[in-house]
């Protein structure tokens, strides 16, 4: 099992998933966010700073009452959606949010990523959910988001972008990753006449095989 990260390791991982996104093209400019569980609270992305600049130091904390150390910078507009994942979600430690091509134009037209490849069950559901849509940090906004992650490590946000809960930034990542090569795979079929999708019974089986699969560290 992997050892624990200390706060210098947890907000060093931080800033190299959002550098990670960005080389990987899941984000463009100050897009997209990134928190991990710490404490009673969280760390979480600064508002408005480009990957390339982003160091460890700038992380925020975020209590669970909203507040900042004084001096630290201003935390992510989408704050309150990590805080409403995290503090709901037991299971999970960190929340990646990006605006990923893909995701981003099928959460765009409203649609789902259905059971087309075993795959899509790695958002932890035999779909990928779209979350209605909402002001960008806003209440409303981190309400949908969790009603639509219940259950679920991954969802699309309706006319924004996708998002993602995991027991490790790493994991978060992956997830993330995979949920845009499968909008990326549904978005080429659609243009060919869509997918022919897997039935329920073969879906239950493959996300029961996905409790086992991998490194559970």
């Amino acid at each position: 099992m992997a050892q624990k990260m200390d706060e210098g390791q947890l907000r060093e991982r931080m800033a190299y998933v959002m550098r990670a996104m960005d080389a990987r093209g899941l984000n463009r400019g100050t897009s997209g966010n990134v928190s991990a569980r710490f404490g009673e609270g969280m760390l979480v992305t600064p508002s408005g700073v480009v990957p390339s600049l982003l160091s460890a130091e700038q992380m925020v904390y975020v209590a669970p009452d909203g507040s900042t150390p004084e001096g630290s910078l201003k935390p992510s507009s989408e704050w309150q959606m990590h805080w409403g994942l995290l503090s709901r979600r037991p299971d999970a430690n960190a929340v990646v949010h990006c605006h990923s091509r893909h995701a981003t134009i099928l959460a765009c037209a409203g649609l789902e990523i259905p059971p087309m490849h075993y795959m899509v069950a790695v958002g932890g559901g035999s779909s990928v959910p779209v979350a209605p849509y909402a002001t960008f940090g806003s209440a409303e906004l981190a309400q949908s988001v969790v009603e639509a992650l219940d259950g679920r490590a991954a969802a699309l946000m309706a006319n924004h972008g996708q998002i993602v809960v995991a027991r490790n930034l790493d994991a978060a990542l992956a997830i993330a990753e995979e949920v845009e090569e499968q909008s990326a795979v549904y978005w080429g079929t659609l243009a060919i006449g869509g997918p022919k999708l897997l039935d329920k019974q073969e879906m239950d089986t493959i996300l029961q095989r996905f409790k086992s699969y991998g490194q559970k560290s």
